[in-house]
């Protein structure tokens, strides 16, 4: 089954042609500067890449761009659109309304809509796009699948916050969780790896990149997760600040005369490790610095390293038991300096890192020492994949 995954940013469109069948990416693509000048789509398909700089000044343009990109004789990789069988969508918020991917009908887009205060960036956009592709595929279905969706298997214990309860029955205050799809897809590619069912394994997913999240998956289902209410808890990321006591917010914006807005600028666009490098968010630039001598660099990758390993004891208890820790997205695949000081002192929980095996980058493997009793995989994630098999998985239902 051919399907198209759509991931929409308010001013940015990403796609894939995946054929689920073979698990093959027939093309691929990114949208930029949608409504903003200097417009332009890159495709890449047939070992072709092809750049056209036009104006965009809409998604429904930009799904139009990705159509006719589709469709070329030259560098398209499809003949016609009916060869389309479904289109998946990616959306960052389902609220508790859904706990897995659905076929997205008015009742959905609905919700979909309900949910945008709880993901005020990404839900509006995600939801663009799909109207979009909803007038021009208007015979093709759409799924919705949830970064939320995995993390609603979470006990209240692990989502319920201590705050008066009313808030949480009066303005839905929870964690919710997001990587979930990449959580997903790790997971179940674990399992394979280790020959062992996923309902028997307790595992421990660490999608480590620009932004992050540690999640606790014991029998297939996420029982925890680092990231809460917002994109900003757990360790600290590129520019958010990872677990912050909630007394400093205010003690901050009374003593710098921060606005709320401000403050949250401050949280999730200028601390964790740019705030703490005072360099940059990308880990390799840090790391660069840090092994130059620079001590605030190897300060803030301490802390990615020490809080990341203090997540992954806490979810080990809180599971009972640890089968294998799991490293993926950008940080996760492809630092080799990151996930050895990670694993460092995790040796008590039968942990054991292999540093000739862990020195590589963005390959599957396992990285840990003939006897740990705690393996330790590098699996890098495939969200777009996991999105396709989630959509024709449902579509192929609804036609049987």
């Amino acid at each position: 089954m051919k399907v198209l995954v759509i991931n929409c940013g308010s001013s940015s469109l990403k796609y894939q042609l995946i054929d689920t069948a073979g698990e093959q990416v027939l093309a691929k693509g990114l949208v930029e500067r949608i409504g903003i000048e200097g417009s332009l789509i890159t495709h890449r398909a047939r070992g072709q890449k092809v750049q056209q700089q036009t104006e965009i000044p809409d998604h429904k343009v930009a799904i139009k761009l990705v159509v006719d990109a589709l469709l070329s004789p030259d560098h398209g990789a499809l003949k016609s659109l009916d060869e389309i069988a479904a289109v998946g969508h990616r959306v960052v918020h389902g609220g508790e309304k859904f706990a897995d991917s659905v076929i997205i009908n008015d009742e959905v887009m609905t919700t979909l809509s309900d949910c945008a205060d709880l993901a005020p960036l990404h839900n509006p956009a995600n939801i663009i796009g799909i109207k979009a592709c909803q007038g021009l595929l208007p015979n093709v279905p759409q799924v919705a699948v949830f970064d939320t969706a995995f993390h609603q298997t979470m006990p209240p214990q692990a989502y319920i916050y201590g705050l008066p309860y009313e808030y949480y029955e009066q303005y839905g205050i929870r964690r919710y969780g997001f990587h979930g799809t990449s959580h997903k897809y790790v997971s179940q590619r674990a399992a394979k790896l280790l020959g062992r069912p996923l309902a028997d394994l307790k595992l421990v997913t660490c999608h480590l990149g620009n932004g992050s999240s540690i999640t606790a998956v014991k029998d297939g289902q996420s029982i925890d997760t680092s990231l809460g209410f917002g994109t900003i808890s757990g360790t600290i990321m590129g520019t958010r600040s990872g677990d912050v006591d909630p007394a400093a917010i205010p003690y901050i914006m009374e003593q710098a005369g921060l606005s709320a807005a401000e403050m949250n600028d401050i949280l999730y666009k200028k601390s964790g490790l740019l705030g703490i490098s005072g360099i940059s968010s990308d880990a390799r630039d840090v790391e660069e610095a840090a092994n130059n001598g620079n001590q605030r660099a190897r300060l803030a990758l301490d802390i990615l390293c020490y809080l990341t390993r203090k997540y992954i004891g806490a979810y080990a208890a809180a599971m009972g038991g640890l089968d294998a820790i799991v490293f993926t997205a950008g940080i996760g695949e492809n630092s080799v300096t990151i996930r050895n000081q990670i694993c460092q002192g995790l040796e008590f929980l039968g942990a054991k890192l292999d540093p000739t095996k862990n020195n590589t980058r963005g390959q599957e493997i396992d990285v840990s020492t003939p006897d740990s009793t705690v393996r330790i995989l590098i699996i890098p994630t495939n969200e777009e994949l996991m999105i396709a098999q989630d959509t024709a998985e449902l579509v192929g239902k609804k036609v049987n």
